[in-house]
C-alpha cells in the first residue's frame, strides 16, 4: 500500500513525503518531478508554453500511470483537476490531505507563478484555494490539520492515522 499526500502548494507535502519516506521504510516519489522528467522542462515552463489545460492534462496521465508500491507519494497542487489520476492514486494507496489555512499559505508561498502554481488568468490565490479545498477534502480519506505543526510533528501526525 501507498501514501499519497494531497494538498495546496507548500502544505508540505514533499518535505514530510521524503522523511516519512525514510521513517517507514519506503520509497518516495514527487509526481511534480516525474512530470518534469517526462517533459524534460520545469512545470512553470510547461504552464507557460503549454497552458494551463495542457498541463494538468500531463499532470492526470503521470499520475493516473504511476506504477508504485511501498511509496510515499507526493502530488502537485493540481492533481485534484485529474478524475483519472485520482481515481487510480485512491485504488493504490491511502490519500491524506495536509489542510493548512489560506493565510498559512500565502505567507509560505511567495511567487506563485515562479514555483508552477496552476492558477488561471485573473484567479487570486484565494480563489484557487476555494475552488481547491473541497476537491481535497472529497478526495481524502485521512484528512490532517497541518497548521502550526512542524515538519517533525506532522510526520508523526501521520504515521498515527496511516491504518
Amino acid at each position: 500500500m501507498n501514501v499519497v499526500l494531497i494538498g495546496m502548494p507548500t502544505a508540505g507535502k514533499s518535505t514530510v513525503g521524503v522523511i516519512l519516506a525514510k521513517v517507514m521504510g519506503y520509497d518516495f516519489v514527487d509526481s511534480d518531478l516525474l512530470i518534469q522528467n517526462q517533459e524534460n522542462r520545469l512545470l512553470k515552463d510547461i504552464i507557460s508554453q503549454d497552458g494551463i489545460n495542457s498541463f494538468i492534462s500531463i499532470e492526470n496521465q503521470v499520475n493516473a500511470s504511476l506504477q508504485v508500491e511501498h511509496s510515499i507519494i507526493a502530488t502537485g497542487g493540481s492533481v485534484v483537476y485529474g478524475v483519472e489520476a485520482m481515481a487510480h492514486l485512491k485504488e493504490i494507496g491511502t490519500v491524506i490531505y495536509l489542510k493548512l489555512s489560506y493565510e498559512t499559505i500565502q505567507k509560505r508561498l511567495g511567487n506563485a507563478k515562479q514555483r508552477g502554481v496552476v492558477l488561471r488568468e485573473d484567479q487570486t490565490l484565494l480563489q484557487l484555494y476555494q475552488e481547491r479545498c473541497p476537491l481535497y477534502e472529497s478526495y481524502a480519506d485521512i484528512i490532517i490539520d497541518a497548521e502550526n505543526l512542524g515538519i517533525e510533528e506532522l510526520v508523526v501526525k501521520i504515521m498515527n492515522q496511516i491504518p
